[in-house]
C-alpha cells in the first residue's frame, strides 16, 4: 500500500474532529440538527484552515441516514460511499482549471439531474474566485434558485474577488488562522498515534512556521519524520531551511551595534547553508515584530509565538532598541521582501541589512533622527575599528574633501615615482585590493585595474571605472570607509581619499603640437 501523507491520513471526518474552528462547526452542527439546510454555503479563509475538510464533512452530513447532533455517523451506506469517494452525486470542481463559461454551463446541466444514490447532489467548487466574470454571471441564477436536491459549497482564499451578487446569495463562514496551541496539540496527538517523538520546542516551531494552517503544519511534520523519528527544534530548522533563533538574535545584535561586517558575514553563512533569502527576510521581520511587541506590551501575556527562553531574550533586546528603530527596521524589511519578487534576493536583502546598520544611508526622517540621537550621545555614526579611531585622533582636524570636488593644486601635483619613473609609489596597492575582495567585494570589483598614489595625507586613486566616484561620493559612504580601512591595514597609516588627476601637458611642452604648428606656418 502506498504511503499516505499525514494531512490526508488525519483529515477530520466529523465536525467534532475539526481543530480551531469551533465558531463554524458548532453553528453548522446546530443547523443540521434542526434540519435547516441552506442551498449555498461560502467557506473563506487562509490556506490549510479546514475549508475543504468542512465542505466534505458537510456533504456527508446532509446525506447521512443516521446523523447524530449534526455530525455524520460514518457507518451508513451514504457515509461509506462518500468516504470512499465513490459517490457520483458529490462533485468537486477546481475553479483554477475549470474557470470558463463552458465549464459553468456543463455544471448547470448536471444540476438538472436528480441524485442517483444520495439525498442531495453537492457541488464543491474550490478556489471559486478564479472563475471569470462570464462564468460568475452564468452561475448566478443557478446559485440563487437551485433545484431542491442541489447544494453548493464554495471555497476561496480571496473572498474580496467574488462579486457582491454571489456573496449575497450564500451563507458565509469565515475560517480563522488556527491557534498555535491547537496546532501543537494536534501535532503531539498525531506523534503519539504514529509512534514518534516531537519535543515541545519543535512542535511550537512547526506551528509558528505553519502560520495558522494545519495542513502546512502536518506537511512540515511529514518532512521531519522522513529524516528522523525524533523531531527536535534543530531538525525543524534544518528541514525547513530556517535560520533559527540563534542567527536571528545575532543579526539583530549586529544591527543594534551598527556592525555591518558581522551582519553581512551572517547573511553569507546562511546563504551557504541554503537558507532562502526571502524566508530569512520574513523571519527577521517577524523577529523585529516580536521585539516591537515586547517593547509595546508591558504585561506578561504577550502575543508572541516563542519558547519561554526566547521570550526572555526578546524582552532584553526590547530594552536596548528604540521603538522608532524597530519600526524603521520593519519598514525596510517589508519593502525588501516586496522587491525580492522581481530582483536578486540576496542583493536586495544585503542592501536592506546595510541600511539597517548604517542609518546615514537612509534619508527618511526616522533615520535622520537616529543619527542625531547617536551624535548627541557621543556614539559613532557607524562601527569603526580601534586602529582607525586612533589614527583619526592623531590626524589634524580638517574636513575631508569630497571625492567629486577639485583638490588643491598642491595635492593634485603628480606624486613621487620610483627611479625608473614608471611604477606608482603605492606598490602595495594590489595587496590592498586583495583585502577589499574579502571585506567589500563590490568596491574591489569597481577598482579592478586601478592604481594609487600618495601625496601628503591623501591617497589618490586612479580608477578607469567611472562608477568609482559615484560609489564613494557620499561623505559617510561605507565603500569609502572600506577602502580607507583596507589601506590602513596594509600601509599602517590612515589616509584621506582623493581622485588622481593626470598632469596636463601644455601646448608648449607637447612636441607633436609644436611640430604641427611649425608645418602649418610653412604651409606644408
Amino acid at each position: 500500500m502506498s504511503y499516505k501523507a499525514l494531512y490526508r491520513k488525519y483529515r477530520p471526518q466529523t465536525f467534532s474532529d475539526v481543530y480551531g474552528q469551533d465558531h463554524i462547526t458548532e453553528t453548522l452542527k446546530a443547523e443540521l440538527a434542526a434540519g435547516k439546510i441552506s442551498h449555498a454555503y461560502l467557506f473563506t479563509g487562509t490556506r490549510g484552515t479546514g475549508k475543504t475538510s468542512c465542505a466534505k464533512i458537510l456533504a456527508r452530513a446532509v446525506n447521512c441516514l443516521f446523523s447524530a447532533g449534526g455530525d455524520p455517523c460514518l457507518e451508513c451506506e451514504a457515509c461509506r460511499l462518500i468516504g470512499d469517494e465513490e459517490a457520483t452525486d458529490i462533485v468537486e470542481i477546481d475553479a483554477a482549471s475549470n474557470n470558463g463559461i463552458d465549464d459553468v454551463r456543463e455544471l448547470r446541466e448536471q444540476t438538472a439531474f436528480s441524485p442517483t444514490t444520495l439525498k442531495y447532489r453537492v457541488f464543491i467548487i474550490d478556489e471559486v474566485h478564479m472563475l471569470s466574470i462570464q462564468a460568475f454571471n452564468a452561475l448566478l441564477k443557478t446559485i440563487e434558485e437551485p433545484p431542491e436536491h442541489v447544494i453548493f459549497i464554495l471555497a476561496t482564499t480571496e473572498v474580496h474577488k467574488l462579486p457582491a451578487t454571489i456573496l449575497s446569495r450564500c451563507q458565509r463562514f469565515d475560517f480563522r488562522r488556527i491557534a498555535t496551541e491547537k496546532i501543537a496539540e494536534r501535532i503531539n496527538y498525531i506523534a503519539k498515534k504514529e509512534g514518534f517523538k516531537v519535543t515541545e520546542n519543535a512542535a511550537t516551531l512547526i506551528a509558528a512556521a505553519a502560520d495558522g494552517g494545519m495542513r502546512d503544519a502536518l506537511s512540515i511534520l511529514d518532512l521531519c519524520v522522513s529524516v528522523s523519528s525524533e523531531v527536535t527544534q534543530e531538525l525543524v530548522t534544518e528541514v525547513c531551511g530556517m535560520s533559527g533563533n540563534e542567527y536571528l538574535n545575532r543579526m539583530s545584535d549586529a544591527i543594534l551595534k551598527g556592525d555591518c561586517d558581522e551582519a553581512l558575514t551572517l547573511v553569507d553563512t546562511l546563504h551557504k547553508n541554503s537558507v532562502d533569502m526571502q524566508r530569512l527576510a520574513n523571519e527577521l521581520c517577524s523577529h523585529f515584530r516580536d521585539i516591537m511587541v515586547c517593547k509595546a506590551v508591558k504585561g506578561e501575556n504577550k502575543p508572541i509565538i516563542a519558547s519561554k527562553q526566547q521570550i526572555e531574550i526578546l524582552n532584553e533586546k526590547a530594552k536596548s532598541f528604540d521603538i522608532k528603530d524597530i519600526m524603521r527596521a520593519l519598514s525596510l524589511l517589508s519593502a525588501s521582501i516586496s522587491e525580492m519578487q522581481t530582483g536578486n534576493r540576496r542583493s536586495v536583502f544585503e542592501m536592506a541589512v546595510i541600511k539597517l546598520c548604517n542609518p546615514a544611508l537612509c534619508s527618511d526622517i526616522d533615520s535622520l533622527e537616529k543619527r542625531v540621537r547617536r551624535l548627541e550621545s557621543g556614539a559613532p555614526i557607524s562601527a569603526e575599528s580601534k586602529e582607525e579611531k586612533t589614527a583619526k585622533a592623531e590626524e589634524p582636524v580638517k574636513a575631508e574633501e569630497p571625492i567629486n570636488k577639485e583638490l588643491p593644486e598642491s595635492v593634485k601635483a603628480e606624486p613621487s615615482k620610483d627611479e625608473n619613473n614608471e611604477e606608482p609609489l603605492v606598490e602595495e596597492w594590489k595587496e590592498i585590493l586583495k583585502v577589499l575582495k574579502t571585506s567589500c567585494p563590490l568596491i574591489a570589483g569597481v577598482l579592478d585595474g586601478s592604481r594609487a598614489f600618495v601625496s601628503g595625507q591623501y591617497l589618490l586613486i586612479d580608477a578607469p571605472n567611472p562608477q568609482f566616484r559615484d560609489l564613494i561620493n557620499n561623505k559617510n559612504s561605507i565603500y569609502k570607509d572600506s577602502v580607507r580601512k583596507a589601506a590602513a591595514q596594509v600601509l599602517g597609516k590612515t589616509y584621506k581619499l582623493g581622485p588622481y588627476h593626470k598632469p596636463q601637458v601644455s601646448a608648449e611642452e607637447d612636441p607633436l603640437k609644436a611640430l604641427a604648428e611649425k608645418l602649418k606656418q610653412m604651409q606644408v
